[in-house]
């Protein structure tokens, strides 16, 4: 080792150098001793190890070139020489640089690291000896590490991260029994006075940092301090986008210290200090911070009996709060403790609420109890305490305003989305059962939870000793014991075949039933109608529908319910509503289908009541905003509208007004004598001057007035074609959902033509990411939900004729259409219908089966199910595709393209034969050279499928090869290769199988084929 450091020393000797060569010299050593240190070998040999910080040490001087880099090497291979070695060999010569500690902080840092690896070595009396004090951290030295703390501070900013030497001098500091006098004095009253953000961020880590290392009291004493408060304030001024945000970089501190600690007062204090740092009554700390996923079980049950107790009790004495500049200039404007009970208030039933969804040991009565906590303080009030009601046991210090109610309202309902996801808990052999269906929402024995709370409201309501915030009426209570009852009755039902259908309509009436708490008047009556329905729909024996009824029957009224449902802010109801739908699926009517496909048909005229349906949900997605939103509602927004067209908007309706306004204007000026006639050089004396001002100003804030009120119009319709589009968005899941579930229903015809011109609508209106998105989820659940679905209907002979007349009228606006990728459409649905027609066999053909070739016994299932038509009737098939190939080869820009054709070819050959003399003869008839060309392509293509020759004689394929030979070699003739197109086509021509040479080699040979 000493003879490759000599080496080292010797190639790169900083004496010798030149100087513009010194930088490349200190790199040169400083680089050979560390990869001497990397080797493993350095520690163990004493002479290379003290030559190697000699080196480093003179290193330290070349600090233009390496900055700071030996002095971070020193300090690591300290950390890893063994005490002995240190004592005997590096004591001694690094006694210089530990004596002058609180020169640099390089060197304070060697001194922090000496003490805690060699405490015997450098224990207080030599310590005292070196710089004249026992100990660091003490009054005398707390100036001079003050600035070695912020000068460490500034030098690892770009770094992001603790300053080694900080994180030292605080466990230092604790081993020396200091800690409170480093904290106060050093940090708080020092290091932080200091205003720049290095520093104040260096702070927050050490913050971090220092939680483990804490007892109880000190951790008592550092979350009431000033370094709190200081980053609470930096949270509340970084909620601006583009500012550094600290505030998940302290919340990882947390996770990692509630992770590693196993003490539950510490834990306690963690979670409660971070709860009480306030902003006005709000904390800082996130209400959704997944950090109460390590709490152990009994500080969890303690913390969420804290925020039930302070949501009750508000105690805003424990808090630390504080209040920005802004806020203490309004404070004079509002109540100031009624207003921080408030916010509290908002933030508790927030974090009580989430509590499910990051807690990791839960409990079902946990969980039952955070639920009726939220729903009694949501809608009900304590008359007197009653021994069965936990809830009224205690009564809130401060009474409970409207705002706090509406806001525990909306969390309560985000928290039955909670419960509804749950996954089911317990070891017994039913949860495991249920676990392994993948059911979810239902406690170990099965109940919904939803359910076990509307037995609890229904306690709540047969009470004398608390009332509701909206008291029910005779007829609302009357529809609410109908409901429990229809819920029970369903409950005997649940074993059946029927079981998720029957969960399902629980769902949906329990959720109804909750609503009424919330919105008594529109609930009412929609759950008197779902209640109907579902007696309907379980009936044994349901009534008959007379001929000449017009009533609607059960599914139609459900399907109308279920729609206007959809439109609710509320995700939990829109994903109930699907789940009933996906069940009365089999029970839909074509009338019940037509009434979703009405909604999303862009021709279907917008009736008086859609439109306010969509008021209505938008006026609830405002409420729901103001009020921090429900239960993540998956509403859709658009910001595409462009400052462009607003101004060109502004700029058409000021064309619209200039004229009128410009006459009101000269109106006024003359009326004041301003312009106009020979009087008009005359001055207007001071009142006629300040009337006419008067007059110009009422002018013009009426002008402004009236362009705000059309800038406001023109935003309601903007606004209202959203929330349009997005409701059908959202009916779109419904059509969806039923053809996955329903593909072999006739009814799934009746939706192919909805959705083409759904389609065909989107493609010509505006490209605004909420139409494109809405144009790409119609584009897929026609192409993968229909399209491609392997299962159909299996029972069409009924319709055989029907089908025959769609084939022809979507071929036909197929290649009518003037855009091809709409056209596209149209033809996949042809041949959708093609695949059903000839998948279904007609019970009244007489035909017999086409005879199979003799030879090819192997083959035989496989020509049988190629050879068979079904229902097909392939000669008037096979015209209307003749005629639209025809079209295709003949007329200029045709929406069809040789894609579509092959697709038709290659997935029904059974259509080849019909179709292959068109395609002969339009090699040399087509209209253009492309369109023969296009002619020869499909040709090549049809004679290489194999089924082909399924389909024909000998003879007939003799002579089909015969006429293509005939025609591709006419049409060789009239080729001039002069021209880049007729290279093209002659090129197209000799690599096909219609090759004239080829051509008779395949006319040799198919007298073998057989």
């Amino acid at each position: 080792m000493c003879s490759v450091l000599e080496q080292i020393k010797e190639k790169h000797n900083l004496e010798k150098v030149k100087k513009k060569l010194v930088r490349n010299a200190a790199f040169g050593n400083f680089f050979g001793v560390m990869a001497l240190f990397q080797s493993g070998r350095l520690v163990k040999d004493q002479k290379a190890l003290l030559e190697s910080i000699q080196l480093l040490q003179q290193l330290a001087h070349h600090q233009a070139h390496l900055r700071d880099l030996p002095r971070k090497a020193l300090i690591d291979i300290l950390s890893e020489v063994p005490e002995a070695v240190f004592e005997e060999v590096l004591f001694d010569i690094l006694r210089g640089d530990l004596a002058s500690a609180f020169a640099s902080p390089e060197n304070l840092h060697l001194l922090l690291v000496g003490i805690q690896k060699f405490p015997s070595v450098l224990k207080p009396k030599n310590v005292k000896k070196l710089f004249g004090s026992p100990t660091v951290v003490n009054e005398q030295n707390i100036p001079r590490l003050v600035e070695l703390l912020q000068s460490a501070a500034k030098s690892e900013k770009k770094d992001k991260k603790l300053p080694g030497l900080v994180f030292d001098l605080l466990q230092v500091s604790l081993k020396e029994g200091a800690f409170e006098l480093f904290w106060k004095e050093g940090v708080e009253n020092g290091v932080l006075k200091e205003k720049s953000g290095p520093v104040s961020y260096m702070c927050y880590r050490l913050l971090g940092s220092a939680l483990p290392l804490l007892s109880l009291e000190q951790l008592q004493m550092v979350l009431k301090g000033k370094v709190m408060q200081h980053y609470g304030e930096h949270v509340v001024k970084t909620q601006l986008p583009d500012r550094f945000k600290f505030a998940p970089e302290m919340e990882d501190y947390v996770d990692e210290f509630l992770n590693s600690c196993d003490d539950p007062e510490r834990q306690m204090a963690v979670i409660i200090g971070f709860s009480t740092l306030t902003n006005q009554g709000y904390p800082v700390f996130s209400s959704s911070s997944k950090v109460v996923r390590h709490l152990q079980p009994v500080v969890l049950q303690k913390y969420i009996d804290w925020l039930k107790d302070m949501f009750l009790r508000p105690d805003l004495d424990c808090c630390l709060d504080f209040s920005s500049n802004r806020q203490k200039q309004n404070q004079g404007k509002v109540n100031t403790a009624q207003h921080k009970i408030t916010r509290l208030r908002k933030w508790l039933i927030h974090r009580l609420a989430n509590i499910m969804e990051h807690a990791v040991k839960k409990e079902e009565s946990l969980v039952m109890d955070i639920s009726r906590f939220c729903f009694f303080h949501a809608f009900f009030e304590t008359k007197k305490k009653a021994s069965q009601i936990h809830e009224t046991h205690v009564l809130p210090s401060e009474p409970l305003d409207e705002q706090t109610r509406a806001v525990t309202e909306n969390y309560f309902f985000g928290l039955l989305q909670t419960l509804n996801t749950l996954t089911v808990w317990g070891d017994t052999a039913k949860a495991a059962a249920l676990r392994e269906k993948h059911i979810h929402g239902v406690t170990a024995e099965g109940k919904l939870w939803i359910f076990l709370l509307v037995e609890y409201a229904d306690k709540l309501l047969s009470s004398e000793h608390v009332k509701a915030v909206k008291p029910f009426t005779k007829g609302q209570r009357d529809v609410w014991e109908r409901t429990l009852q229809s819920v029970k009755n369903l409950q005997k039902k649940e074993n059946k075949s029927n079981g998720a259908k029957v969960v399902a309509f629980q769902q949906l009436l329990l959720l109804m039933a909750v609503h009424l708490f919330k919105d008594q008047s529109e609930t009412v009556d929609v759950l008197s109608d779902l209640l109907n329905c579902t007696e309907r729909a379980f009936s044994k024996e349901p009534k008959k529908k007379k001929p000449d009824n017009t009533e609607p029957g059960w599914v139609e009224v459900m399907v109308e319910i279920l729609l206007s449902l959809l439109a609710q802010p509320s995700l939990l109801i829109r994903r109930i509503s699907k789940s009933v739908f996906v069940r009365i699926c089999p029970n839909l009517t074509k009338r019940s289908l037509q009434l979703i496909l009405d909604v999303v048909d862009p021709y279907q005229e917008q009736n008086e009541e859609s439109a306010v349906v969509v008021m209505e949900e938008s006026e609830k997605k405002n409420k729901s905003d103001q009020d921090m939103g429900e239960e993540g509602s998956e509403d859709s927004s658009d910001e595409g509208d462009s400052e462009e067209e607003n101004d060109s908007g502004d700029e058409d309706k000021n064309e619209e007004v200039d004229e009128d306004f410009r006459s009101q204007l000269m109106n006024v000026l003359q009326a004041g004598n301003a312009v106009g006639g020979d009087e008009s050089d005359e001055e207007l004396d001071d009142e006629a001057m300040m009337a006419l001002d008067k007059n110009i100003s009422a002018l013009f804030a009426e002008q402004q007035k009236r362009i705000q009120a059309k800038k406001d119009e023109k935003d309601r319709i903007r606004k209202e074609k959203i929330l349009r589009r997005d409701f059908k968005i959202k009916v779109l899941d419904l059509v969806e959902a039923f053809l996955v579930k329903q593909p072999e229903n006739p009814l799934v015809f009746d939706v192919i033509e909805p959705l083409l011109r759904l389609i065909e609508q989107c493609m010509s209106s505006d490209s605004d990411k909420q139409e494109v998105d809405f144009l790409q989820k119609t584009a897929s659940i026609f192409r993968n939900s229909l399209c491609r679905a392997k299962q159909y209907c299996k029972r069409v002979d009924a319709l055989q004729d029907d089908l025959h007349a769609f084939v022809e009228r979507l071929v036909e606006k197929a290649y009518k259409h003037t855009d091809s990728s709409v056209a596209l459409y149209y033809f996949s649905a042809s041949l959708y219908l093609l695949k059903v027609l000839k998948g279904n066999v007609s019970d009244k053909s007489s035909t017999p089966p086409t005879p199979l070739p003799e030879k090819g016994s192997s083959t035989i299932p496989q020509a049988a199910q190629l050879l068979s038509t079904g229902c097909l009737d392939v000669e008037k098939v096979a015209g209307i595709y003749r005629q639209a190939l025809t079209q295709f080869l003949t007329k200029r820009n045709s929406a069809l393209t040789c894609s579509m054709f092959h697709d038709l070819f290659k997935r029904f050959p059974i259509m080849c034969k019909p179709l292959v003399d068109t395609l002969v003869k339009s090699i040399t008839a087509g209209a253009r050279q492309h369109q023969q060309a296009q002619a020869c392509l499909l040709l090549q293509k049809v004679l290489q499928l194999h089924e082909l020759k399924l389909f024909t004689t000998e003879e007939e394929w003799e002579e089909l090869i015969r006429e293509s030979i005939s025609q591709v070699t006419e049409k060789q003739r009239t080729l001039d290769p002069g021209e880049p197109f007729t290279r093209n086509s002659q090129r197209l021509l000799e690599a096909s199988p219609l090759n004239p040479r080829r051509a008779r080699q395949e006319l040799g040979c198919c007298t073998g084929f057989r």
